[in-house]
């Protein structure tokens, strides 16, 4: 479960995929950010089938990793930057679907009635 509110950071550009979470947290840091913020850094392979994202929990480092068998994640174009994902257009890039159709909704504060 992803705490609302949390940071979901995707590098646009491809890492190598031999790299556990220290190596994932290593480019992070390389890339000027706190790796030990609470944010998701969510990583792909050169083949768009793989994805990686790693964070800082506060009690240790976490891994997830999944491959698609029979299709491709679908990625922001290749570049040097970063794009910010919410909370379910996260949820929709790990279902394999396309996130950037993912839009959510405002809702308003409810207010009491007193």
């Amino acid at each position: 479960m992803i705490p609302a509110g949390v940071k979901v950071l995707v590098a646009s550009h491809p890492v190598d995929f031999r790299k556990g979470p220290d190596g994932l947290l290593a480019l992070v840091r390389d890339a000027g950010s706190d790796p030990f913020n609470g944010a998701l850094y969510v990583f792909r392979a050169k083949r768009a089938d793989r994805i990686k994202i790693v964070w800082w929990d506060g009690s240790g480092v976490c891994l997830y990793a999944k491959r698609l068998d029979d299709a491709k994640f679908c990625w922001p174009r290749i570049g040097h930057h970063r794009v910010q994902l919410n909370h379910a257009q996260l949820m929709a890039l790990v279902d394999g679907m396309d996130w950037k159709r993912v839009r959510t909704e405002t809702v308003r504060r409810p207010q009491s009635v007193g």
